[in-house]
This record gives C-alpha cells, structure tokens and sequence, in this order.
C-alpha cells in the first residue's frame, strides 16, 4: 500500500520534470500521464476485487506486485508520452490487485472490534507513502532522473513480492465470486469517456463534437452498466447494493475526498517550483506538512467515529479538506512558506479525520465474504473521485492559463491567478458534495457508528 500510493505521489512532483523532458509532453498528455494510473485503477478495481475473492488474495497481491513492476519499468523505457502514457496505465492495473488485496486480508485476519483501528492503521500507510513518495520523487528530480523513479519499482516490487510469498497467510478462495468482463469493460469505458471529455474540452472546446460525443458516450454507457448489472446473473457489481444509503454517502464522500485531494496533488509541485522556486528535493520535504494529518489524524477519526457515529468526523473532515483548498487558492509567489504549510495542514488534518469513517461505512455494508468487494467499491471511489479531481483542475487551469510558467515572474503569477480559481472551482464542488455526504448519514447516531466497527453494519 505504501509503496503504491508513493508512486502517485512521487508522479505528482515530477510532472516540472517531465513538462521539460525531451518526450515534450502536451498539457494534455500531462494529464494522461497522471490520470492514466487512476483511471485504468478505478476501472479495475472493482473486479480484480472480485479476482481475489475467488482465486484467493495473497495470489492477486503477487499479481499485482509483478503488474506494478512492469509498468514502472514500461515507463523508465517511454521514448514518447504514448509510451509513457501506456505504462503509467499498467502500474494501474497492477495497483488495482494490490490495494483491494491489502484491505481484504486485514479484514479476514482482525477481529470485529479492532476493524477500525486495522483500517486506520491501512490509512496511515497511504499517508506515509505519500511522504515516502513526495521526498523519493524530490531526490529523483534533484539528483537523478525521473527515469530513474520508474526504475526504482522493479527491485521494490521483487522486494515486496518475496516478503509477500513469506509472510502472507493464503485466506480462503471462493470460487462463487463473481467475475464479470463485460462489466468491468463497459465501466472503463464509461469512466475513460467522462475523463476524456473533461481533459480535452478546453482543447476541443466545450461545445465541440468531439466533448459532447464523448459525454454522451460516457452517460450511456453508465446507464448500460446499470441495466447490465440488474439483469444479469452474477453482475461485477449489483447497483442494488446503492439501495443502503449509508454505502451511497461513504462512497460518494470518499470521492469527494480524494476529488479534493489530488487535485491540490496536481498543482502543489508545479506551484512550489514554478512560482516559490524550490528546487525538486525542497519540494518534496515541502509538502510534508500534506501528510502529517494523514499520518497521526486517522486513528483519533476512527475513535471520534465509534463514540458518535460518522457524521461528524465526515462532516468535520470534509469540511477542513475544502477549507484548505480555499486557503491554498489564495498564495502568490509572495506567500510565506510557514503559511502555506499550515493551508496544507488543515487540509491533511481533514483527510486524516474523515478517511477511516468513510473506509468502514463502505465496506462493512457489505457482508464478510464479499470483502473483496467491498475494499474495491472503496478504492474504486477514491480512485475515481482522485480522476475526476485531476482532470477538472488541470482543464481549469489550462483554460486560463497558456505557456510555460518556468518562463518568467509574469509567467508564474499568471498560473498562480489560474491555479487559485481552479482549486476554488474544486472547492465549490467539494462542499456541494458534502452537504449531500453528511445528508446521507442522517440519522447515524452513536449506536449505528460502533455498528459500523464490525460486518454487516448499514
């Protein structure tokens, strides 16, 4: 988990380095560079989920480490963005066996009533490998290569799959678990058409044929997903499911999250090199301050949830995540950087806070032997929520600003202007969104909260 979640963020703060490489990337391609992993992630999430219920987890995470070192290593090759592109998607693949593995078998291993001190525990190391990744990355950028950060992956992933193959105990398959192709087909092509027309509307324009298509096609297929899933037999993922409300408002307020998250991912790199003029390794211990919330928060989250339920620790969490980035949007190249530290604080402190109530309101409302299932309908709304995140705000920001903004001071108070009305759009969204997440747990009281710590909550 950490090691993955690392790579996303070491990406991030490279994307400077990879904007002046000799691939000349488009802002576009860029994007697709980023989204590239998360999109193919989300997509996959859900049935390699479903993998690992049936052919067993522990096989699914050694998949899944051989997936993830190839695609690093794809990458570390790329001679153009296509290349580049076509390898970040692999390490996606490779990611969406092993986060859903990693859940599940903490499920299966812990008790009821230590469920969501596990999960916190789960949580925290997404937010040290978002430091792991950050200062890797930095380093990369400042003394090597960010070819090199993708060579990095493959002895990491040897690494990790013998210490697996040693120390992980085999849980039980089940051979009923449904795995549905069609399925996990038509929702990739449902989220890749969404996405696709976010990242290219500015280069199409919005009103093009191109955009419009693409969103057409993108709702349809989502509506084809949902009928598909009613009729058949054994569906990848029954939208009957979404009849408990409480999984609606996990899911949607997971999404919110990370939507908030990674578009702030997106631009911190850019913000703190192009316009403060850090160097890649003062950059990467920059954005420590993003990942101490997230480090020491969840475990104090997941108590405040089983004293009160989760609507206050979401509520409160999403609420600082939204209230960072308005804070954010407001920095210039004049800004302090003790001030920009602490916008990012309030924002890692709401992610830490919110993160583990969201995490167990999702999976337990779904029944133990479809764990599977359950870490990947989470991941899955992370992942997708983190997609949409990166797409809006990187075609925001390229709608109002043009060029380089290495090219000067005007330059870089230029993105710094754009930068600040992107992430205040994302903020806007955020906050529409969770007033509809705290809305959902209405009525989720203390008793309902401890509930949720054990299977079967809903």
């Amino acid at each position: 988990m950490l090691v993955a979640q690392g790579m996303v963020a070491a990406v991030n703060l490279l994307i400077p380095q990879l904007a002046a490489s000799t691939l000349h990337p488009s802002p576009g391609q860029l994007l697709w560079a980023v989204d590239a992993y998360v999109i193919v992630f989300a997509a996959l999430l859900i049935p390699a989920g479903a993998l690992g219920d049936r052919y067993g987890r522990k096989g699914a995470l050694l998949a899944g480490l051989g997936l993830f070192a190839a695609g690093g290593a794809l990458s570390a090759l790329a001679r153009d963005p296509a290349v580049l592109i076509a390898g970040r998607g692999l390490c996606g693949a490779g990611a969406a066996l092993i986060m859903p593995a990693t859940m599940s078998v903490l499920i299966q291993l812990t008790p009821p009533e230590r469920r969501p001190q596990a999960l916190a525990t789960w949580t925290l190391s997404a937010g040290l490998g978002g430091l792991a990744g950050n200062v890797g990355g930095g380093l990369a950028g400042e003394f090597l290569t960010w070819r090199a950060l993708f060579w990095a992956v493959v002895p990491l992933g040897a690494l990790l799959a013998v210490a697996v193959a040693r120390t992980v105990p085999r849980t039980p398959s089940r051979p009923d678990a449904a795995v549905d192709p069609l399925g996990a087909l038509i929702l990739a092509g449902a989220l890749f058409s969404v996405v696709y027309g976010i990242i290219e509307g500015p280069s199409y324009g919005w009103a093009s044929a191109q955009v419009l298509t693409a969103f057409a096609a993108g709702a349809v297929l989502l509506a084809a997903f949902t009928g598909y899933g009613l009729r058949a037999a054994r569906p990848l993922l029954d939208p009957r499911v979404f009849v408990s409300r409480r999984l609606r408002a996990g899911a949607l307020g997971i999404g919110a999250a990370f939507f908030g998250l990674f578009s702030l991912f997106f631009v911190n790199a850019q913000y703190l090199q192009y316009a403060k003029g850090f160097s890649p390794a003062q950059t990467g211990f920059a954005i420590v301050p993003l990942t101490v919330g997230m480090a020491l928060v969840p475990r104090f989250g997941a108590r405040l949830q089983q004293r009160t339920g989760p609507r206050l620790p979401v509520g409160l969490g999403l609420g600082l995540i939204a209230g960072g980035l308005l804070l954010v949007s407001t920095v210039d190249a004049g800004t302090p950087y003790p001030v920009y530290a602490c916008h990012l604080l309030v924002l890692s402190v709401g992610t830490g806070l919110c993160a583990p109530s969201l995490t167990v309101t999702v999976v337990s409302s779904l029944p133990p032997h479809q764990a599977g299932l359950g870490s990947g309908l989470n991941t899955a709304a992370r992942e997708i929520g983190a997609a949409l995140g990166v797409a809006v705000v990187g075609t925001v920001l390229a709608s109002r600003f043009h060029g380089s903004p290495a090219a000067d001071a005007a330059a870089a108070a230029a993105f710094t202007d754009a930068m600040g009305v992107a992430l205040r759009t994302v903020a806007v969204v955020l906050l529409v969104a969770a007033a509809a997440v705290v809305f959902g747990f209405r009525g989720s009281g203390e008793r309902r909260g401890a509930a949720a710590g054990g299977p079967g909550g809903s």
